[in-house]
């Protein structure tokens, strides 16, 4: 019955949001909290983010950022007994409670949904508690996941896109983390001691961020995160990555069977919490992100038949995150379709938006935030993007006004500042 009210709870999540009240508080362990209440639905979603995403696996390493956080649940120590993964699993469904995990470049991020009465909360947390604060680890679950891990890097070596994605970031950030991907040798050389040093040294309070939303109370989530928290590694705060240099202008071929050519044009841009940030969202949304309604949809899709999709979009991050555009297309007219994208770049970076599609966008931008923060999920999100970028309180109630504020001026100069030619890196992965 739990399970089956938690689904429909889940199904019919909150939807209302007359603006979104965001508290904040330094726990006793010193991770940073971030609160919503939201009393609509007994529910309980929380998240906890920590300064451990891939950046700071070594390179000769590189995907132990993804298996300390995907081992974190294979088992854990629970008050005198040891629970294992399918213990764990099996403690999460009957208390009909869920839990999921995620990893990028910049944090690793463990989250979860439960209903609020007391018996199920304080299980799902105690649960989450655990696996962040005593994972065991098993040697038999990281062999496991390491040939898992490697038979999915083997099969993406023979994707094109997967190609093309890599060898981008490898050419835009040949002197930074943010290039180095996983191999089948970096993953063969890690071993249980590391999964348990990259733990200890990266899961701590100091790098924490812990986001709730839910019919809690201050005072219950005050009691939530101290708990969660005060139990973890004890570590020193991130240390500073090496600062992004722009990579020097190159096309890039690659050899594949495909039928069709995968091209991705962009460069290291812009980092989370630029002033630049909303003058580059709505211009970009005129250029590729609008769908349809964008000008390489319709000069590239639309007029030409060039590709069945072509997108651009910017990837703000810790450190100065891609600018990307992207297309597939047949690969006789790939040279074509590449000439034509960037001069579609070239004019926008020289003429910007024009004054309708500008109030377009901004009006597109503006009504589509109710549907993104339409469930204490979505919230959550933001919340917990919030919370580990150190961005405004006020984002989302002022989001409205920035983009409504943005000209196209600011567009223009924004783009020109942030996305420079002499250093846009082409891969074609297929091309004649």
């Amino acid at each position: 019955m739990k399970k089956i009210l938690f689904g429909l709870l889940c199904l019919f999540a909150a939807t209302s949001q007359a603006g979104v009240n965001i508290e904040h508080w330094t726990a006793p362990s010193g991770a940073r909290v971030f609160f919503v209440a939201s009393h609509a639905l007994p529910m309980l979603d929380v998240q906890v983010d920590f300064a451990a995403g891939s950046v700071y696996s070594l390179a000769e390493k590189a995907g132990l950022a993804g298996l300390t956080l995907g081992l974190l649940d294979a088992g854990a120590e629970v008050g005198d007994s040891q629970l294992d993964e399918e213990q764990i699993a099996a403690r999460l469904v009957d208390i009909g409670a869920r839990m999921s995990s995620s990893v990028d470049y910049d944090r690793a991020s463990l989250t979860l949904r439960t209903l609020v009465s007391k018996p199920e909360r304080d299980a799902a947390l105690g649960l989450l508690r655990a696996v962040l604060t005593t994972p065991t680890f098993p040697a038999d679950a990281l062999a496991r996941e390491k040939a898992r891990h490697i038979a999915a890097i083997q099969e993406a070596e023979t994707q094109p896109g997967s190609i093309a994605s890599k060898r981008f970031a490898a050419a835009s950030y040949p002197d930074h983390p943010y290039g180095v991907n996983a191999t089948v040798e970096s993953i063969g050389r890690i071993e249980r001691a590391d999964l348990l040093a990259f733990w200890r040294g990266n899961y701590a309070a100091q790098r924490a961020v812990v986001s709730i939303i839910g019919d809690v109370s201050r005072a219950e989530a005050e009691a939530m995160a101290a708990k969660l928290t005060e139990a973890l590694p004890s570590s020193a705060a991130a240390k500073p990555l090496p600062p992004v240099t722009l990579p020097q202008r190159q096309t890039i071929r690659l050899p594949h069977p495909a039928t069709q050519s995968h091209i991705t044009i962009g460069m290291p841009a812009v980092k989370r919490g630029d002033a630049d940030y909303f003058p580059l969202l709505v211009g970009n949304y005129v250029l590729g992100g609008g769908g349809f309604v964008s000008r390489l949809v319709q000069e590239v899709r639309e007029k030409r038949g060039y590709a069945y999709n072509v997108y651009s979009n910017f990837s703000p991050r810790s450190y100065e995150g891609p600018f990307e555009i992207g297309l597939q297309t047949k690969r006789a007219q790939g040279a074509e379709a590449i000439k034509l994208v960037e001069a579609i770049l070239a004019d926008f970076l020289k003429d910007g938006p024009t004054d309708r599609e500008l109030k377009a966008a901004k009006q597109n931008l503006i009504d589509g935030l109710a549907l993104r923060i339409d469930s204490n999920a979505k919230i959550l999100g933001y919340l917990s993007m919030i919370g580990f970028y150190s961005l405004p309180l006020t984002y989302l109630d002022d989001f409205p006004a920035r983009v409504e504020s943005v000209t196209a001026r600011q567009v223009r100069e924004a783009f020109s500042r942030h996305i420079q030619p002499e250093h846009l890196v082409t891969v074609i992965v297929a091309g004649d």
